[in-house]
């Protein structure tokens, strides 16, 4: 199929706004189901931990599994760097289309894979290396996929047509998290423990088929003559913008980490150190996600109104102040309706983040490095803060110091407030940097 290329005059022009939309949309389709694909491990494996990790202590199996988690992170930064050199050379289109095949390969594997009883120290193994192939894949799809939806994005409105990114992403986990509810009603504990679990998996690698169809259609953003500009989706000529990219890593510290405490930790958080049951802890995770999801398009709106910059600073400064008292205050409540309004709370001051992340990034960058201006980064701090949040914090539990992780959110985010202040005011002269 012949790839077609959207000029940025083109684009610009109000004719051009429903074509935008549909394009902002099958790039989301795609995005929503690499994300299921990836947080389905995260949400199910209060159920499969012992299926890979036979050990008496629950804590010591979510442990494990927790760790496989954050190794898969590790992956993300050569995700990062493959996917955003082959998004700025080749296009946007080829990066995003390539890594829904590989999580779909990642979620397979899994799906039917052996557990310890039956192949050894073999099905840990295998487990690590699958969860790896999708740590590759969602490293090269956040910078393929904030690229595509800043440059398709109309002047004035990128910031809500951007955080459509994020709306998928939720969307991904709250997808997941529906299905574990469907199976922990319609099955037995002891169905879930034994081979329920694997259902959500085969779903996602199934579901990355119909990705795959959906992103052939998209049309290509960058010029053909941009992507053979000498340099492009180089190292070398990403360095050439130090700035930036400590801007970008400053960011991702502190965001990532809140995103991941807030939205895949949660759950766990709830369950262990709030008290409440597992299905009550899935259910009031699911609503707040659902709100969490309709608050992405108004703060990335927000964010055209009051500029890219003041949005970050305010989840910076708020982030650092509040989270300490949240989380303290989080495991003090005793019925799930204040926890919901508590997580709620905490979920719209992250949004003034989320909803503007990845366009935030890709404003900070010429065309030629964008892609790996903001994947490459972004995986980096990623894979460090965002990826080990789960392990660090149930690690701190398990040594009676939960409070040290608190104080640990609230200096990242401390240091995304310092990056806010470092940052230039892109959107005010983003319509001739894209």
């Amino acid at each position: 199929m012949k790839t077609q290329t959207v000029s940025a005059e083109v684009r610009s022009t109000p004719s051009r706004t429903s074509s935008q939309i549909r394009a902002i949309v099958g790039a989301s389709s795609g995005n929503l189901i690499e994300w299921f694909d990836f947080f389905v491990y995260s949400f199910c494996s209060l159920y499969f931990a012992g299926v890979f990790f036979p050990s008496s202590n629950p804590t010591t199996q979510l442990m494990n599994t927790a760790g496989v988690f954050a190794t898969g992170f590790l992956m993300r930064p050569i995700g990062g760097w493959l996917f955003g050199r082959i998004a700025d050379r080749r296009g946007r289109r080829t990066s995003m289309i390539m890594s829904v095949w590989l999580m779909c390969g990642g979620s397979l594997v899994i799906a039917l894979l052996p557990g310890y009883a039956q192949i050894g120290t073999a099905a840990p193994v295998l487990l690590l290396l699958a969860r790896c192939l999708q740590g590759l894949s969602v490293g090269g799809e956040y910078g393929a996929s904030a690229t595509y939806m800043s440059e398709i994005a109309q002047e004035g409105r990128r910031g809500f047509l951007a955080s459509f990114q994020y709306v998928t992403i939720i969307g991904g986990q709250i997808a997941a998290l529906v299905v574990v509810i469907i199976l922990q009603q319609c099955l037995t504990s002891s169905e879930l423990h034994s081979w329920g679990w694997r259902i959500p998996f085969a779903l996602g690698g199934l579901g990355a088929i119909v990705a795959w169809y959906l992103r052939r259609s998209l049309e290509e953003t960058s010029r053909a003559s941009e992507r053979r500009q000498d340099g492009a989706g180089t190292l070398r000529s990403l360095f050439t913008h130090k700035r930036a990219l400590l801007i970008v890593i400053g960011f991702t510290v502190g965001g990532s980490l809140a995103f991941y405490t807030l939205t895949t930790y949660m759950q766990k958080y709830l369950i262990n150190t709030v008290g409440l049951g597992a299905k009550t802890s899935s259910l009031v995770m699911t609503v707040a996600l659902i709100a969490y999801m309709f608050m992405q398009p108004a703060f990335g709106a927000l964010s055209d109104k009051i500029g890219r910059r003041q949005s970050m600073l305010l989840f910076g400064i708020v982030s650092a102040v509040g989270t300490v008292p949240f989380l303290e205050g989080l495991r003090s409540v005793t019925n799930p309706y204040g926890a919901l309004g508590l997580i709620l709370l905490a979920l719209a001051v992250l949004s003034l983040y989320t909803s503007i992340s990845g366009l935030v990034k890709a404003e900070l960058f010429p065309a030629g490095v964008r892609a790996l201006g903001v994947g490459l980064p972004y995986a980096l701090a990623n894979a460090v803060f965002g990826g080990s949040a789960e392990y660090v914090a149930l690690s701190l539990k398990a040594t009676g110091r939960e409070s040290l992780f608190f104080w640990y959110v609230a200096a990242m985010c401390a240091i995304a407030a310092i990056a806010s202040l470092a940052m230039p005011a892109t959107d005010k002269a983003s319509s001739g940097h894209l």
